[in-house]
């Protein structure tokens, strides 16, 4: 079967070329025949699973028939199949460019987004470039549900490679995207999802900062995410374990739907007399790939100063009984 698809193909080849040639009576090439076959060929590879030369069958039929954008995309559709990713998002990406050109900017958003798909196993970076550069495309022609959830997309990859001072650009910027829709409730969310990395920063003023601005979104004020937002930044500011642990392990942000969360390492025995308190962001129940692992988790103390003077007065409290008894 395989074979006899090779064998068609090249037949379809064969004829693309004859209707590139010129003669005497055939003054000019025909292109649009010519690009008719070269489709019609890399059909045939592909069906006999001859993915190189299906690639070159497709960008030779994009170079004859210029109108038909999508043959560039196949190619790196092609190069995809034969796990050659760069090469197929290089492709993916000029077809996206052509695609703009041609005045069809929803097929280059869609064809980015698809993109950053195929390579998000492989690379997060430049999954979160072709993520936003999708979500560009879709702001710019004022589709902004379809541009907030591939930012969305985008600040999640950006916390799985802790680049969390632009995980808070990219949220803010959906979160307003949100607002400008009229979604005050995935503004909620994005206000908690705020909070949350702004701590994994040690930043609380801004956390702080992220919370008194959602008050002016309807309905926000008493709701659960205002709640447990204030209770938690009162835990952080007053340093009471037991209050951050309980609204950590809340199921308001252990079931977050954006993925972003911040539980609480509890230690083996949680007593007050042993301080830590961690914090670590979780990205997808942290699933990573076999090519870009997830990093180790690194805990951050959150109340540095405040757990040594802590450590510091029990340790002299625990010395001056020690002088005291002997």
């Amino acid at each position: 079967m395989a074979a006899q698809k090779i064998n068609e193909a090249h037949e379809h080849m064969a004829k693309a070329d004859k209707c590139l040639k010129t003669s005497l009576t055939k003054w000019k090439p025909d292109f649009d025949s010519a690009a008719s076959e070269y489709a019609k060929a890399a059909v045939c590879f592909k069906n006999a699973k001859q993915f190189d030369q299906a690639k070159d069958a497709y960008l030779k039929e994009a170079e004859y028939h210029t109108e038909n954008k999508t043959a560039i995309e196949q190619a790196g559709m092609m190069m995809k199949e034969q796990k050659k990713m760069p090469e197929a998002i290089q492709l993916i990406e000029k077809a996206c460019m052509m695609y703009m050109e041609n005045g069809t900017p929803d097929t280059a958003a869609m064809a980015l987004d698809r993109a950053g798909k195929l390579i998000e196993p492989l690379n997060l970076d430049k999954a979160v470039d072709l993520y936003q550069k999708a979500a560009g495309v879709f702001e710019n022609e004022d589709r902004l549900r379809q541009a907030a959830e591939l930012l969305g997309k985008a600040s999640r990859l950006l916390v799985r490679v802790r680049r969390l001072d632009d995980a808070a650009v990219a949220i803010q910027k959906e979160k307003n995207m949100y607002k400008e829709i009229e979604n005050y409730p995935m503004c909620f969310k994005k206000t908690t999802a705020q909070v949350l990395v702004h701590l994994h920063r040690a930043d609380y003023v801004a956390a702080d900062k992220c919370v008194r601005e959602s008050y002016s979104l309807p309905g926000y004020s008493g709701s659960e995410d205002s709640v447990a937002m204030e209770t938690l930044l009162q835990g952080y500011d007053e340093q009471d374990e037991d209050q951050v642990y309980r609204i950590c392990n809340s199921p308001l942000l252990k079931y977050m739907d954006n993925d972003v969360s911040l539980p609480l390492l509890e230690p083996a025995s949680h007593k007050k007399k042993y301080p830590s308190v961690f914090f670590y962001v979780a990205i997808n129940d942290n699933r990573g790939s076999s090519a870009n692992p997830l990093p180790k988790l690194s805990p951050l103390w959150l109340f540095s100063p405040c757990l040594f003077i802590c450590l510091l007065k029990q340790w002299l409290y625990y010395a001056h009984i020690f002088v005291t008894v002997t």
